[in-house]
């Protein structure tokens, strides 16, 4: 039994499925360019995804295991183990948080830092492209 809140998919059209179909066809090409990319440079997606978030996170150059596992969408455990693996490989550092010191910082170390410029700025030709295919809110301008 379906929810009241779901659509029925009887009110879908054509035209839905098909601009459905598209933007999922154009996210694709996206991350497998971008899978490609993050594999040429010696790092998995998610490591990358990892190391992109801790460089954009707003107001500040660190975020908790927490606040990572929720941009990641990823449970708490498999992000503790993606910091670990990202520790080990001298791109990100563990440290005890300034304000309380049970919980953990995971900070971006400079090998991190230069990686995740150097694969983001080979991701923007792809981004500027969805950019010029697709209306998307904030994207005025240049990405």
């Amino acid at each position: 039994m379906s929810r009241p809140t779901e659509p029925c998919p009887d009110s879908l059209t054509k035209q839905d499925f098909e601009r459905l179909s598209h933007f999922r066809y154009r996210l694709r090409c996206f991350l497998r360019q971008s899978e490609d990319i993050c594999r040429d440079h010696g790092l998995t997606p998610l490591q990358y995804q990892l190391l992109l978030h801790l460089k954009g996170f707003t107001g500040r150059e660190w975020a908790s295991v927490g606040e990572l596992a929720e941009r990641l969408q990823a449970k708490h455990h498999g992000t503790v183990a993606l910091v670990g693996r990202c520790e080990e490989a001298g791109l990100v550092e563990r440290r005890p948080g300034r304000a309380d010191r049970r919980r953990m910082e995971v900070h971006l170390l400079a090998r991190g830092a230069d990686l995740a410029e150097r694969i983001a700025a080979l991701h923007q030709p792809e981004l500027r492209h969805l950019q010029e295919e697709f209306s998307l809110p904030g994207w005025e301008g240049e990405p």
